[in-house]
């Protein structure tokens, strides 16, 4: 590990986004790309309350990560390179006090505290940074592994936290979104607490976002794009590769990596190509375009035990065109990871980067519009999202059976009104896997609800179902539904992927 006291280089000058996109867009067109909300903000605001966190006027906080500390501090990492400790973040109402501990970093997108030291992901390396002689301003800088090249400012770098091991998991965006230039552009690598660089899986697009669900999986978010129909949450599968073959050309560099994966066929279907490459790794969970989201962001496990709603241990993941924040459930089916989307809260301040947990059962959002444009009206902010106590009647999870699918509710529904069949519309639908850019929803199909069984205590409905398609979205369509106190569900919209059925 080489050591430093300043880091090696600060790549301020380059330009970190464009604004080509936004520019070239006129109103009518910058209107019709930033639709797709819910509209459900208010209803939403009687169970989950949004509390901005102030920020003094001279900083320009454009949060990329998150970190608590033992004593208790928030700390962030930004898009511009600093590190800040904050005081007070989850006061009520919040007070805080702002201490830079580093800065001169580059797009710090990574940010994990282990043993006394930050373990940081930027652009260009995971960073080892501690403060030697407590003065609270960090002093050792460690480059732990650097083994990955860098060409083009939107060749983003996004790292996990540390895992148990004190492993960091990398995941690296192509060079210009649709190129593999540098080393490893595409790659998920994992960077030992040693400093060894462990390559993991090929494929990789636009993440924006690594981490864990609740059994202690590594997931990343994935973007829209080329050979992506849709955004999607993806299993980081040692050996796997995650459907863009542009990275195809670093396979000569890890011969732990196996032979390079024969090449997916354009404008097929990602169900036809995994019988054909058996290293593709399906969407776990795909978040059908601008329904839900429209470019995933960070992601958090709700490790609240209750204090944050009815949600335990499901992931909450940002977006960051739409600025919004949605749930996440998740499954193994015979080996094979996957699971749904919903709706849970709108109407933040920005474009969403970063999600963290306090110990006191809110939920930190940060982030910035970084000059494209995003529904959120500030350039920046700084947010977190409190549960007022009430619990809303949702669909709380849906799991995937031999013959049809078990709706968890947070609260009793009616039980005469969920027992009737005509009360579930379901749709299923795929996306073309192909070199274009994303895909519109195709081969859709009308499942047949045949029967509907509903628990005594009214929380769990089994809907048994004629027509299931794997490696289809199912479209769950629940506006019929009503709770106990005849209520509607505050979100009556549903996704599960179903990349594999139980075996009876």
């Amino acid at each position: 590990m080489r050591t430093h006291r300043h880091h090696p280089r600060s790549l301020r000058a380059i330009p970190t986004l464009t604004l080509a996109l936004a520019c070239a867009m006129t109103p009518a067109v910058q209107a019709e790309q930033l639709a797709g909300y819910w509209g459900t903000a208010e209803a939403e605001a009687g169970y989950y309350r949004i509390v901005d966190v102030p920020i003094p006027e001279s900083l320009v906080l454009e949060a990329g990560s998150f970190d608590l500390l033992p004593d208790g501090r928030l700390a962030i990492g930004t898009r511009r390179g600093d590190i800040l400790l904050v005081d007070g973040a989850f006061e009520d109402p919040p007070a805080p006090v702002y201490h830079t501990f580093a800065s001169g970093l580059d797009e710090v997108t990574g940010l994990s505290w282990r043993d006394g030291a930050f373990y940081v992901t930027q652009q260009t390396e995971v960073t080892r940074i501690a403060d030697l002689d407590g003065d609270g301003r960090a002093d050792e800088f460690k480059t732990l592994a650097d083994g990955w090249g860098f060409e083009h400012y939107h060749e983003f770098s996004f790292g996990s936290k540390c895992d148990p091991e004190g492993n960091i998991w990398v995941a690296l965006c192509l060079s210009k979104s649709y190129e593999s230039l540098a080393k490893f552009r595409g790659w998920a690598l994992k960077i030992t607490p040693d400093g060894q660089t462990v390559p993991i899986a090929s494929g990789i697009r636009s993440p924006c976002g690594v981490g864990t669900n609740a059994a202690g999986v590594m997931f990343y978010s994935e973007s829209q794009g080329p050979w992506n129909g849709s955004s999607s949450l993806k299993h980081l599968k040692p050996g796997g590769f995650m459907g863009h073959p542009a990275s195809f050309n670093w396979y000569d560099v890890p011969p732990e990596m196996g032979p390079r994966p024969i090449e997916p066929n354009t404008n097929s279907r990602l169900e036809i190509e995994r019988a054909r490459v058996k290293e593709l790794v399906p969407y776990a969970v795909v978040f059908p375009y601008r329904k839900m989201g429209q470019q995933l962001s960070g992601f958090a496990v709700d490790t609240t035990e209750g204090r944050f709603g009815p949600f335990a241990k499901q992931l909450f993941i940002g977006d960051f065109t739409l600025g919004v924040v949605m749930r996440v459930t998740t499954e193994e089916v015979n080996g094979v990871w996957q699971g749904a989307c919903f709706p849970f809260r709108e109407e933040f301040a920005t474009g969403l980067l970063a999600l963290q947990f306090t110990p006191k059962g809110q939920l930190i959002v940060g982030g910035t519009n970084r000059g494209w444009p995003v529904r959120g009206p500030k350039p920046f902010a700084l947010q977190r999202v409190e549960w007022t106590g009430r619990t809303p009647f949702e669909v709380r999870e849906i799991n995937a059976l031999p013959d049809g699918f078990r709706l968890t509710f947070t609260r009793p529904v009616d039980r005469q009104v969920a027992g009737e069949v005509r009360r579930y519309l379901l749709q299923t639908y795929t996306h073309i896997y192909r070199q274009g850019y994303g895909s519109p929803e195709v081969d859709h199909t009308t499942p047949l609800v045949e029967r509907a069984d509903v628990s005594a205590d009214g929380l769990r409905v089994t809907v048994r179902v004629k027509g299931l398609v794997r490696g289809h979205v199912h479209e769950f369509d629940l506006a019929g539904l009503r709770s106990e106190n005849d209520e509607p569900l505050l979100h009556d919209r549903a996704y599960y992927t179903l990349n594999e059925i139980p075996a009876p």
